[in-house]
């Protein structure tokens, strides 16, 4: 579409362009065109690769997905281990070792629960974990509290990192 008293130049294919803005610096100098709906960013990926927003989005979005699933399979298992428990009881059979191999399945999935549901209170909160003495929250690669300024690293002396 032109506008009433733009100009437009023909580009090298035959196509015409409209001229550069004022200020603009001359074509010689003008970086290399890219293809319509490609998205270049200064000091970003290479273009075809997804960026790190995305991808930790996507990483996100799959531990919500398994944490779904754990929720419902770890209520599914308490619900079936009591039903057991309750059907043992009443015919006044109860077997030890069926019921500590449910709660064997039960305690795994719980624990992966915990997990997930950890590491995704670290990555919508950005911390890494909690100082041991103050409790202050901190982000990974931190080595002091910002807090109360003690070490949260162990300090280990280089002839025990030897001995090991």
């Amino acid at each position: 579409m032109k506008l009433p008293g733009s100009k437009s130049t023909p580009s090298p294919n035959g196509a015409r362009r409209s001229p550069p803005p004022p200020g603009a610096p001359p074509p010689s100098v003008r970086p290399t065109q890219v293809p319509t709906g490609t998205t270049v960013r200064a000091g970003g990926p290479p273009p075809g690769t997804p960026p790190r927003s995305a991808q930790g989005e996507e990483f996100i979005v799959d531990l919500k997905r398994r944490r779904e699933q754990l929720v419902a399979r770890v209520a599914e298992l308490q619900w079936d281990l009591g039903g057991l428990t309750y059907e043992m009881a009443i015919r006044n059979s109860i077997r030890v070792e069926v019921l500590v191999k449910r709660a064997a399945e039960l305690q795994d999935a719980d624990a992966e629960l915990n997990e997930v549901e950890r590491i995704l209170r670290m990555e919508e909160s950005a911390t890494a974990g909690s100082c041991p003495t103050c409790g202050a929250p901190h982000s990974s690669g931190a080595t002091f509290c910002w807090q109360c300024g003690k070490p949260l690293l162990e300090q280990v002396s280089g002839d025990t990192i030897l001995r090991r």
